[in-house]
């Protein structure tokens, strides 16, 4: 199977080139992805420098907007399977093999690596966030979701189709929510995630508790309508 890491950065330049080197090590037969987010460090340095594959935003806009051009460019060169995988180097390649096998043998459309399956769980604010949301979700869909957001998801090949051609669809929660509700099937397996390895995670307190809200009324509200 044909399968590309989709690897967002932003402002990574303190562990983006060992995630990649560790990536190509363990999983040389997949191909990867870098979409440098407008960083404002050395992150573009180094990807010219080490001649990772990369593509480059003009500005800073944002995870959705990047794993968008990343879809297309799966998309236009017929990839089909995408795995999510961050520059920060929290996710461990050797399970993406296992999630590529999960999603062949299951027929599902969309992989999820969870951390609770595994025993693991996030701490504090993100999850009591992450409860929350894998609380809503299993009320609007009825689908249980361990780790709805676990940013270590692989997509199969109609999921490709359909970020790349969708705009209002992003790597978030209440977008897997709506696409089980139209019939998507998710599936997940059980993962140990890391710590950051470096740098510092944009999600800060007050950052984390806005994105729990906003998909919190996404959730219950907004969907609705879609």
């Amino acid at each position: 199977m044909k399968i590309l890491a989709i690897i967002p950065a932003y402002n990574e330049e303190a562990c983006l080139a060992n995630t990649v080197n560790e990536l190509t090590s363990i999983c040389p037969n997949i191909d990867y992805l870098i979409v440098n987010d407008g960083s404002i460090d050395s992150t573009p340095d180094i990807c010219d420098m080490e001649k990772f594959n990369h593509i480059d935003m003009p500005i800073n806009t944002g995870l959705t907007s990047g794993f968008h051009a990343g879809m297309k460019y799966a998309l236009k060169n017929q990839y089909e399977a995408v795995v999510q995988f961050d520059a920060d180097g929290q996710h461990k390649p050797e399970y993406i093999p296992l999630m590529a096998k999960q999603l062949q043998t299951s027929h599902c459309d969309i992989v999820i690596g969870s951390r609770y399956l595994s025993g693991e769980q996030a701490h504090g604010l993100r999850n009591m966030g992450s409860r929350l949301i894998s609380h809503l979700i299993h009320q609007t869909t009825g689908a249980i979701i361990t780790d709805p957001t676990s940013g270590m998801r692989m997509y199969g090949k109609q999921m490709i189709k359909t970020f790349a051609r969708g705009f209002d669809l992003g790597p978030e929660p209440d977008s897997i929510a709506l696409l089980i509700r139209n019939g998507a099937k998710v599936t997940e397996i059980p993962v140990s995630i890391r710590d950051r390895q470096g740098g510092e995670s944009y999600l800060k307190p007050a950052k984390a508790a806005k994105y729990i809200l906003r998909m919190c009324v996404s959730l219950l509200l907004f969907q609705r309508f879609r």
